[in-house]
């Protein structure tokens, strides 16, 4: 595996690679990588001829009052994982690299960047947003991975990557959990012995949302409720908000109809974790 920390050396790297005819795959990650983040590199792997994931904090998607100094780092350890994950190039570029000067442009997907995640942290979309279309430029024509456990942020994407005609293939990566339920989560490290016991109660409270739609209930309200109850129920959690959207538009359906994803964030302590899951009525 090749370290590549400048942006015209990955470049130069990949058009070399599809110039003979290679497809690339990319997993853009912010490093500390789990099962969830290999899960993605190794499907990118079964896809494509070479395979290049990046690391990078992203300071533009943390907000003042967010986890941007603290949160988890590991480098060495992230290089044999990916290494092992099958990474033929890992980029890895210092901020100075990724922002020479103040940024001035900025990418908002309107609408679908305004519930749940943006209205709890309003400028996180338009950072994620910004740092993606930046590493689709970068990388060119390729597919690009990501996890299903940041639905609305992977429905984000693909809308952009849509809108402004990048030539990547964005493809969303089922959602890889522990033994108990709950999703993996670079946060997770975060998490107390006792909290620790206590997250799974967000997948236990999506899941019989789950089972009241699939019972007949098409009333939103209805399964909100539900869920809202079950996690209020933990000591230890506290609840940020519950939904039940369309999985394409995030609009509420009443009655509840279609695609659907149920949405959850909760805290626990110093961390703040999301998960979804999806039904189809």
């Amino acid at each position: 595996m090749l370290d590549v920390t400048r942006i015209g050396e990955l470049r130069a790297a990949l058009d070399a690679e599809r110039a003979v005819g290679r497809h690339v795959g990319f997993v853009p990650t912010m490093g500390y990588l789990h099962d969830g983040h290999l899960s993605l590199m190794e499907r990118a792997r079964r896809d494509n001829d070479v395979v290049v994931a990046s690391i990078f904090v992203n300071p533009l998607q943390f907000g003042p009052t967010e986890d941007l100094a603290a949160y988890p780092r590991d480098l060495d350890r992230d290089r044999q994982l990916a290494a092992k994950a099958g990474v033929d190039l890992l980029f890895v570029p210092e901020v100075a690299e990724m922002y020479p000067q103040p940024v001035l442009t900025t990418v908002s997907v309107a609408e679908m960047s305004a519930p749940l995640e943006g209205a709890s942290r309003p400028t996180h979309f338009a950072g994620v947003a910004t740092v993606v279309a930046k590493l689709f430029a970068i990388a060119g024509r390729c597919r690009a991975y990501f996890g299903e456990k940041d639905f609305q942020q992977l429905t984000i994407i693909r809308r952009m990557a849509r809108d402004l005609s990048f030539p990547v293939d964005v493809v969303g990566v089922p959602t890889v959990r522990d033994v108990d339920g709950l999703a993996l989560s670079s946060r997770n490290s975060y998490l107390s012995p006792d909290e620790r016991a206590a997250a799974p109660v967000i997948h236990r409270a999506l899941q019989a949302g789950g089972a009241l739609i699939r019972s007949g209930e098409s009333d939103p309200r209805e399964v909100r409720e539900l869920m809202a109850g079950i996690i209020e129920a933990e000591p230890l959690a506290r609840l940020d908000y519950v939904a039940v959207v369309d999985a394409d538009s995030f609009t509420v359906p009443e009655p509840l109809t279609g695609n659907l994803r149920l949405l959850a964030a909760v805290g626990f302590g110093r961390a703040r974790l999301i998960d979804n899951v999806g039904v189809t009525v």
